[in-house]
């Protein structure tokens, strides 16, 4: 990273000011990469909204496209907000405002997930939560009114997603859901909140409940009879979503092969591994026998939080001293249990001046209380470092070159995601993974995402079945992914869940980490005995967050 700073240029106030406008049109933004003057709002989720985010977007792109890039630095950021810009309003045009709604990203869960980053520290902070839990009504009124719309349309979600998301919106409205919890355990240190800020808190807690009954009651009753039968989107709709995650347009049908021949890979070589760990055994008969063992296993959330962190601890100290230089700033990473139990695992990034650390979260279903480090310890990698938080945290560091867009909103799921798979992959290169029980972790979860490169595409697409029965449909992927995961139940429904009702962002992981592997082999074959790896993957992350196409001409030209 550069000591001497760059004269921020022309391209740069623009990125600069696209930050300031992302702040103020949606606040939970603001909040995640800290920047806490819109905490007290949340986003205006009505149709009128989304105009003044589409006007928005147009005058961003016109001012970007004005200005001549200076140097290779402005060259990407002039590529790649030029890029997203021009997206998001063929995103628009394709009206899929109208029907976004999913059970794990759309605004049903980024209104509630808009507390988790809140500062909880003193009186004050607590303030400026009763008043965005005052706003939830608002923002959810306004959501149910962008879905009415759309169901006027007929531009609607699968009713698969308005089932799911109707239930997880039940679950907020309980007395004892998300927001009443939540208030009812405000404190502020060893200081008393005092009784009127109380009250606020429990009357903005109550109301904001009883909006989420309200999107439930709407989803069931008038948006369920509209919605689709089937959960498929059809190809212009997904080519669109796979740009918008992987930042790289792909051939859909090449994937598709590709997927299909990567997941046989990976079974093969967990079916090799199976026999190291006991030999004569299939893949499902070495699970058995790890998931049997007490050596290996964690009971209760409090133990899987201590282990997350004295592993990622351990990482962060054991690489910054031989393979990364690894930044004072970032070498804090917090693991939480997060205050949901929807599934998932998932990464926050530091706000910019690190007065919150980067934190890898856990969201444990209701009902699972055993883990089994075997399968979660690259888990922590991925999150962790040398996964997302070193190339996040890195990005953030980089001020000196990068302007705050570049740092802090820059970037998709394909290069964050298949960075990470790619970091769990060199972990195993760094011997981090010899234990055969961990390598069959790593590769439960490599599989994973090559089975859902094969589901997502070939569901949306409704391509031919790798079995040769039939086209794909949604119920199909339930089975599909239970014969090639190690996951409960619970897990592979929300998992399943996931990938329906959010096209195109589960293959990015894969296809990303496919990308990443693609651009060193080469950078490998044009430097020749001058490659340096430790040199590639700090250029590469010195960029920031990218789309996968402006990664390639950035490193290769």
């Amino acid at each position: 990273m550069s000591a001497e700073p760059r004269t921020p240029s022309d391209i740069d106030r623009v990125a600069e000011e696209w930050v300031d406008t992302v702040v103020d049109l949606h606040p939970t933004i603001g909040t995640y990469i800290g920047r806490r003057e819109a905490d007290r709002r949340l986003p205006d989720y009505s149709p009128k909204g989304h105009e003044r985010v589409v006007q928005a977007t147009r005058d961003a792109l016109a001012a970007i496209r004005a200005i001549e890039p200076v140097d290779a630095v402005d060259l990407v950021t002039a590529t790649d907000l030029g890029s997203e810009l021009e997206l998001a309003l063929e995103e628009d045009a394709a009206q899929l405002h109208l029907r976004d709604l999913n059970v794990i990203a759309s605004p049903a869960q980024d209104i509630r997930d808009a507390f988790d980053l809140m500062a909880t520290e003193t009186v004050d902070d607590w303030e400026t939560i009763a008043a965005r839990l005052g706003e939830v009504p608002r923002a959810v009124d306004g959501y149910v009114a962008t879905l009415r719309l759309g169901g006027e349309r007929g531009v609607v979600p699968a009713i698969r997603q308005v089932r799911e998301v109707a239930a997880q919106a039940r679950r907020q409205a309980r007395p004892d859901g998300f927001f009443v919890e939540f208030a009812a355990g405000a404190t502020a240190g060893d200081a008393k909140l005092p009784a009127t800020l109380a009250a606020d808190l429990e009357r903005a807690a109550a109301g904001a409940a009883s909006a989420y009954e309200r999107l439930a009651d709407f989803l069931e009753t008038e948006l369920a009879p509209r919605a689709g039968e089937r959960d498929a989107v059809g190809r212009e709709i997904y080519a669109l979503r796979s740009r918008h995650f992987l930042g790289a347009v792909v051939d859909l049908d090449e994937t598709y092969e590709w997927g299909i021949e990567e997941l046989a890979r990976m079974v093969a070589e967990q079916e090799s591994i199976a026999r190291e760990i006991l030999p004569g055994a299939s893949v499902a008969e070495a699970i058995a026998h790890l998931e049997a063992d007490p050596s290996r296993k964690l009971h209760g959330t409090d133990a899987l939080q201590r282990w997350m962190q004295e592993t990622s601890d351990r990482a962060v100290a054991e690489l910054g001293a031989t393979q990364f230089d690894i930044p004072a700033e970032i070498r804090t990473l917090e693991c939480m249990i997060a205050p949901t139990q929807e599934g998932g695992i998932y990464y926050t990034g530091p706000t910019d001046d690190f007065s919150r650390p980067g934190r890898m979260w856990w969201s444990v279903p209701e009902g699972v209380t055993e883990f089994d480090t075997w399968r979660e310890l690259t888990t922590v990698y991925h999150e962790g470092v040398p996964g997302h938080h070193l190339q996040i945290g890195q990005a953030v560091v980089n001020r000196a070159m990068l302007n705050t867009w570049r740092r802090q909103l820059a970037g998709t799921s394909g290069h964050a995601e298949g960075w990470a798979l790619y970091a769990e992959r060199l972990m195993q290169e760094l011997g981090y993974l010899d234990d055969p029980a961990d390598r069959l972790g790593m590769l439960d979860g490599q599989r994973m995402r090559a089975a859902r490169v094969v589901l997502d595409i070939g569901v949306h697409l409704g391509k031919p079945h790798p079995d040769g029965h039939g086209d794909w449909t949604g119920d199909d992927a339930f089975d599909f992914l239970r014969r090639n995961v190690a996951m409960s139940d619970e897990f592979v429904r929300f998992e399943v869940n996931r990938y329906l009702g959010w096209p195109g962002q589960a293959p990015s992981y894969k296809v990303g980490q496919r990308i990443w592997e693609q651009l060193r082999d080469e950078t490998r074959r044009r430097e020749g005995a001058a490659f340096d790896i430790r040199s590639f993957h700090k250029r590469a992350l010195d960029l920031g967050g990218v789309g996968l196409d402006t990664l390639r001409t950035a490193l290769l030209g």
